[in-house]
């Protein structure tokens, strides 16, 4: 057997050279014998063999280098993916008459033309069992580039990686995101790696950690100096060896154009401040009736935008809210800092290229629709780009594009929307913006969720398109040096290529400096899996292999659409510092509340309250007459006949328990004891009374430092209250089960509890 102690040192001259060779030789897949002298250059332990054209050419001489009665017999083939599905691997003895008879089966099970001739190696003695056999590969993936995946390997690697939850069944590790801490710690939370490396009932570990980590450490390595040439690699497996190290017994590597799929060249973000906070502004596209031109123009005036810096560009001028006019971009006397083109495909394209050629505008945003996702726009699309090209070989550096196929934004601080849609639909939220961002793809879900979100005014929202220049990844990059944003919201369809890894390394920036980034990423198909022969491929697909990123990243991915939106809602409003623990407290005036509530913690815990807080509990009850019918307990259920005071001491005392971390608060409003109506005929009741529930809430909200939420479980007449309360700054949730799934999520993160 070939070993390589201690840390690998790749050599990178040696991979070059069979890299180059392969792709000398006009193939993609490299043979087993590549394979094995790839991994060996990695400083890793493959079994001795010997290679063969025909079985005539077996003899005691040839076979004399490779130890042990016995030997494995492989098929080389560069379009055979798993030989041992098509009888191309057979164990015999170490005789020249058996190795000859493997191989003429062999020639006659399998067709001729995929027949490249025959490998013989060492027999390496070891367990099939779990954990006595991993599975490390690489694969290039369009959003992240190259990753390392690990996990159980054998002929059940898929069965047993896939039963397991996330982080425990498969690790995915970026070169460009891992560190020794972080891949340790990925690693040790596998199923696999906990089988190999732990005593299980008397049986010494079989696998020393670092024996693992080293293996893992090589195919990093590979894939930071040379995986954009290789579109896939696997070791399936890598099993444990009678000496304890992990050897290599079937490999495949397929390799890739290291040029397809690169990035364009960098974006100026630096112009991003003049795209978000123009002191100038030019509009294309402005008509005398109600189109998107006119709705940005009105919607700048009514943000405060002053109409002396602004322009509308048509020929002849029109008047509009006292701002300037010229008849396009030629006749602009300087440069703006922004120009929006609100007009149709061609004539933006035409609009662009004078702008680019003039230096004309520092950013863009381009509204128009039907350049890469509707036939024949592609032409456009391309004209755009090259113009764009030519501006990035200037001095100058060429405007920031946004778009195009986006909604505009809309920055709070820099005065600016351009969204086109119309003030009255879409009003800006009274009061200061809050400290988030929202970061959309689509336009359409941007101002969805800004609508449903109200009155959680993000600092800026973006829409950004089809990234034909500026990306998601940009965005956030740029964004996240403002330090007046907490919290930033991304809905992402696709990243442009490998945008996905900018967007990353910035997400962990984020993360790092203790703040928040949640994400939906949308369009989660297993393409990508489907596409590739692999078990690498196959155990993760492309959304997995985001999301294991992300989690790493610190990212929080929400799983849904919904989810989203809660996780928004309670970083926004709750803040995202550390939360010392998961113990919860639960309140609410309806036994059903409180089980469902129990029935749902997730993550947290329900301890009982501390002697203090339940002497002062009995204490209130008393005072309210309810002691009769309540027992102190968690959760509390306080019946329908606690009046306002009462409730909200109630909730006081348990947020004051040295004990509770957080809270959850449910309310059945429908209890004639409490005010949770707004005023209306036939009854006496005003949800807004400055002693009713929802105010006196509200000031414990503003009091206590532990995050606690509410829950309002009726029907629409008891809307108001829920409104009221969400002003109040208190996330508020129409049912317990919902608001116990966000909060534990929110609350685990806080708590640092989110690996496997």
């Amino acid at each position: 057997m070939r070993s390589a102690p201690g840390v690998p040192a790749m050599d990178r001259a040696a991979v070059a050279g069979i890299l180059a060779a392969v792709r000398a030789d006009g193939r993609e897949v490299l043979r087993e014998a590549e394979g094995l002298a790839l991994l060996g250059a990695l400083g890793l332990r493959v079994p001795a063999h010997v290679g063969f054209r025909r079985p005539a050419e077996v003899d005691d001489a040839s076979l004399a280098s490779l130890p042990g009665p016995r030997v494995v017999v492989k098929v080389l083939s560069s379009s055979i993916a798993h030989k041992s599905d098509v009888g191309g691997v057979r164990v015999v003895d170490r005789a020249p008459a058996a190795v000859a008879a493997a191989m003429a089966a062999m020639e006659a099970r399998i067709p001729p033309a995929d027949v490249e001739g025959f490998s013989v190696h060492e027999f390496v003695p070891h367990s099939a069992e779990p954990g006595g056999e991993f599975l490390v590969g690489l694969r290039w993936t369009p959003d992240a580039g190259s990753v390392v995946t690990v996990g159980p390997g054998g002929i059940h690697a898929e069965l047993l990686a896939r039963a397991l939850r996330p982080g425990r069944g498969i690790a995915v590790l970026s070169p460009s995101l891992a560190d020794p801490a972080r891949v340790g710690a990925a690693l040790s939370g596998l199923a696999v790696t906990e089988l190999a490396t732990r005593p299980l009932r008397g049986r010494p570990a079989r696998l020393d950690p670092a024996e693992l980590r080293r293996t893992v450490a090589a195919f990093l390595e590979l894939a930071a100096a040379f995986g954009p040439g290789i579109a896939e690699g696997e070791v399936n497996p890598f099993v444990i060896g009678p000496d304890g190290g992990l050897v290599a017994l079937d490999v495949l590597f397929r390799l890739r154009d290291p040029a397809d799929g690169l990035p364009a060249a960098p974006r100026p973000l630096h112009r991003l401040r003049s795209m978000l906070a123009p002191r100038t502004v030019a509009v294309a596209g402005v008509s005398e009736r109600r189109n998107p031109g006119r709705i940005i123009v009105e919607n700048l005036l009514a943000d405060g935008f002053d109409p002396g810096s602004l322009w509308i560009l048509k020929p002849g001028g029109m008047s509009l809210g006292g701002c300037r006019t010229a008849d396009g971009v030629a006749s602009l006397p300087g440069r703006v800092d922004l120009l929006v083109l609100a007009l149709d495909a061609a004539r933006s394209a035409e609009a662009l290229e004078e702008a680019v050629a003039l230096e004309r505008a520092e950013s863009v945003v381009l509204l128009a629709g039907g350049l890469e996702e509707k036939s024949g726009g592609a032409a456009v699309a391309d004209r755009m780009r090259a113009a764009l090209a030519r501006s990035r070989a200037t001095a100058w550096g060429g405007p920031l594009l946004c778009g195009g196929n986006c909604l505009g934004f809309r920055s709070r601080p820099g005065r600016c929307d351009t969204l086109f849609i119309p003030r009255h639909k879409l009003p800006s939220p009274r009061g200061g913006p809050g400290r988030w961002a929202l970061l959309s793809q689509s336009g359409a879900f941007g101002v969805a969720r800004a609508s449903r979100l109200a009155p959680l005014d993000p600092r800026h929202l973006v829409t950004l398109g089809n990234q034909m220049d500026l990306t998601v990844g940009d965005c956030l990059a740029g964004l996240s040096e403002d330090p007046d944003l907490d919290l930033f919201a991304v809905y992402v369809e696709g990243f442009r290529p490998l945008d996905g890894l900018r967007f990353l390394e910035a997400a962990r920036a984020v993360a790092e400096s203790g703040r928040t980034v949640v994400l939906y990423r949308a369009g989660r198909t297993e393409a990508g899996a489907r596409a590739s022969a692999s078990h690498t491929a196959s155990l993760a697909g492309d959304y997995a292999v985001l999301g294991a990123l992300a989690a790493a990243a610190g990212v929080v991915l929400a799983e849904s659409l919904e989810e989203f939106e809660d996780l928004v809602l309670l970083f926004a409003l709750l803040g995202g510092g550390p939360l010392p623990g998961l113990r919860l407290a639960a309140i609410s005036n309806a036994g059903f509340e409180c089980v469902a509530m129990a029935d749902n913690l997730g993550p947290f815990t329900l301890p009982p309250f501390g002697p203090g807080t339940e002497e002062r509990l009995r204490g209130i009850l008393a005072r309210h007459r309810v002691d009769g019918v309540v027992d102190v307990h968690n959760p509390l259920d306080l019946t329908p006949i606690t009046p306002d005071a009462g409730f909200a001491e109630a909730v006081e005392a348990v947020l004051a328990d040295g004990g509770t971390d957080a809270a959850v608060v449910g309310c059945v409003p429908l209890s004639g004891a409490l005010q949770t109506l707004a005023p209306g005929p036939g009854h006496g009741e005003d949800v807004g009374r400055e002693e009713g529930l929802v105010r006196r809430l509200g000031r414990l909200r503003r009091g206590s430092a532990k995050p606690w939420i509410a829950v309002v479980d009726a029907g629409e007449p008891f809307d108001p209250m829920a409104r009221l309360l969400a002003a109040e700054g208190i996330p508020t949730f129409r049912s317990a089960d919902r608001a116990l799934r966000a909060f534990g999520r929110y609350a685990a993160v806080r708590a640092g509890r989110t690996g496997p």
